[in-house]
């Protein structure tokens, strides 16, 4: 009597162990302080963004930058205001939908922020839950302003 024999790998039925890819949204993150940097990245790529730091605004002038899902701009900035640099976005036409979300200390932030054409702010300090919910926000596709126009 011969045995039957089984093949080497059973074929498997259940797929659940494979997951969608899925492109990670990119995230640009202007500030000339590198501790703030550090932390942004730190948290943002345990988050599972893709990331590009930027200390010099004047990169972001220059558009010597991959176009991202979001920005996060800092108010101050050296020899520059972060503000202008959410103006000069919002008025590139290959630019101008992408949100960006104002970062500072000041308690005018957010009517800074409005004036200025940014989507969102966040005022310093704030929690990273705070941060990633802002984030979340305003990468969704179908997301709306913070501000009420």
């Amino acid at each position: 009597m011969r045995k039957k024999l089984r093949p080497l790998m059973q074929p498997r039925a259940d797929l659940s162990f494979a997951k969608p890819f899925v492109m990670r949204k990119r995230i640009i993150v202007v500030d000339d302080d590198a501790s703030v940097r550090e932390i942004f990245g730190i948290i943002l790529e345990r988050a599972g963004y893709d990331l590009q730091l930027i200390s010099d605004a004047n990169e972001i002038l220059k558009k010597n930058f991959r176009l991202p899902d979001l920005f996060i701009l800092d108010k101050l900035l050296s020899g520059l205001d972060g503000l202008d640099i959410c103006r000069f976005l919002k008025s590139q036409k290959e630019i101008k939908d992408i949100p960006v979300v104002m970062v500072s200390a000041s308690p005018d932030i957010g009517i800074l922020s409005q004036k200025a054409g940014a989507d969102d702010y966040l005022e310093k300090p704030f929690e990273i839950k705070h941060l990633l919910k802002v984030i979340e926000r305003n990468t969704m596709a179908d997301r709306k302003k913070a501000f009420v126009e």
